[in-house]
């Protein structure tokens, strides 16, 4: 029987100027930046689909560019999230799933709905959204993690709600947003966004072995003690669960060398 989950350390998205030379070979092809990221990394974040939608062909063309066992990680559409009554958002949700998200397969992994720092927690409102998000999507099962910036969240009533539709709510490191570690589906989301483009892994050697060691204690079924949480009371199922770490925003140009080290390091 497993006693753990997977645990794949990441970026966000593969284009990045400062990343030529640095992390991609000098003078490798634009067009190949995927398939090389892939082969150094378990996962990565799209940006891209926050913004605006993609063709089924671009979808397709990620599957083909990378390999078995990387997973893909979908910023949900702007258009869904960012509107005064999240129930209200079924039409452009539709029309977001409608895009060929399928042609990803088994690489189809989280899909990130991110928040305003402006939005703030209505039970009611947020409980119309969470109703809206599909569980299957071409006979692929769908997970969904929730990434709020608003400090009205944290409270026990936004996490128990996200446990009712089983979504993960996304661990912010971050020097504003309000962070908040609460375990709230079978996967866990953490966005790591406070590294240092002077540091050569982003976050220092000592940091990246506190984050393995949370990435494995999650994996696990627990739940670290170390993280404030918005209803500390609450203890989730002890049992395995994948997880997924970004070294992300801050730091960026060293963010690469930062996720290959800590999947390193959670694979020691």
């Amino acid at each position: 029987m497993t006693t753990s989950g997977t645990i794949r350390a990441g970026i966000g998205g593969w284009t990045f100027e400062p990343w030529e030379g640095t992390f991609y070979p000098e003078k490798w092809p634009k067009k190949r930046q995927l398939e090389y990221a892939s082969s150094k990394l378990r996962t990565i974040e799209v940006n891209g689909t926050y913004y605006s939608g993609f063709k089924p062909e671009t979808y397709a063309k990620w599957h083909a560019e990378t390999p078995d066992g990387f997973v893909f990680a979908i910023k949900g559409n702007r258009f869904v999230t960012n509107r005064k009554v999240l129930a209200e958002a079924g039409g452009s949700m539709e029309k977001f799933f409608a895009q060929g998200l399928e042609e990803l397969g088994p690489k189809l992994g989280p899909i990130v709905w991110q928040f305003a720092p402006t939005k703030k927690f209505d039970a009611d409102d947020f409980e119309g959204f969470l109703k809206l998000l599909p569980g299957t999507l071409s006979g692929l099962s769908l997970r969904h993690a929730l990434e709020v910036r608003n400090p009205t969240f944290a409270v026990p009533e936004f996490v128990a709600l996200a446990r009712k539709y089983g979504c993960a709510i996304c661990y912010a490191h971050h020097h504003d947003y309000p962070e908040f570690a609460d375990v709230s589906a079978d996967f866990v989301y953490a966005r790591l966004q406070k590294g240092q483009d002077d540091i050569a892994t982003a976050y220092s050697p000592g940091d990246l072995d506190g984050w393995a060691a949370r990435a494995k204690l999650w994996a696990a079924g627990g739940q670290p003690d170390d993280l404030p949480f918005a209803d500390p009371s609450a203890k989730p199922e002890k049992k395995p669960r994948d997880v997924f770490m970004y070294i992300i925003h801050e730091g960026k140009v060293r963010a690469p060398h930062g996720a290959i080290a800590l999947q390193e390091r959670v694979d020691g």
